[in-house]
């Protein structure tokens, strides 16, 4: 019974939704209406669960002395400051929890960002060894790019950045877009299959 009421109301709320989403009833959007605030009701329970489980597995960590539990002690101690001084002083554009997000915060995550640019580059070098044709093409076709973007693109050729621009918007785009058709079909996929009750793995546990 364990597993069967959670993939009866998972079966029963995913072909109400999909049903309500192709019949825009008033009696089927006013079901979504109330079906999208009970969601926001369990992601603030959900929340709660996060950061419970968030406190047990640092806390763990801490009383174990595993490796690099002082960074534990970081986490729990920036998320009790955090909370505690959005709770007591508000988070007005003015307030001091904007202050420290925008002044702490902001810069980490900048630096987070600019460290990823030297793994990237690394990782072009890596694949735009023209070892084969395909890897040849992308290694031509970013040198177009990034020479028809730059500033004397246009000195070598009068119609370098147009040509560029051109890759950008059609191959580029194309490939995008045929991309993004194939996550979006497996994503359709991954979720019939989690509706009919196929796919399990979100239960947890054993099968």
């Amino acid at each position: 019974m364990k597993r069967k009421i959670p993939l009866a109301l998972c079966f029963i709320m995913g072909i109400s939704m999909i049903v309500q989403f192709f019949i825009p009833h008033p009696a089927s959007l006013e079901f979504s209406s109330v079906i999208y605030k009970w969601i926001i009701v369990l992601m603030a329970f959900a929340l709660v669960l996060a950061i419970g489980n968030l406190i047990r597995h640092h806390g763990n960590k801490i009383h174990r002395r595993k490796e690099d539990w002082q960074y534990s002690i970081v986490t729990l101690a920036g998320m009790v400051a955090m909370a505690t001084i959005g709770l007591a002083w508000g988070i007005d554009p003015d307030s001091l929890y904007q202050r420290i997000y925008l002044n702490v915060m902001a810069p980490l995550g900048g630096t987070m960002f600019a460290l990823l640019a030297y793994y990237m580059a690394s990782a072009a070098y890596r694949s735009f060894r023209a070892r084969s044709l395909e890897a040849t093409l992308l290694l031509l076709s970013a040198f177009i790019v990034m020479i028809g973007f730059m500033p004397f693109g246009q000195y070598l050729h009068p119609r370098f950045p147009a040509f560029a621009e051109w890759i950008m918007k059609v191959p580029n785009m194309a490939s995008q877009r045929g991309i993004l058709l194939g996550v979006a079909f497996g994503s359709i996929a991954t979720a019939l299959k989690i509706i009919l009750g196929i796919e399990r793995s979100w239960l947890g546990g054993k099968e």
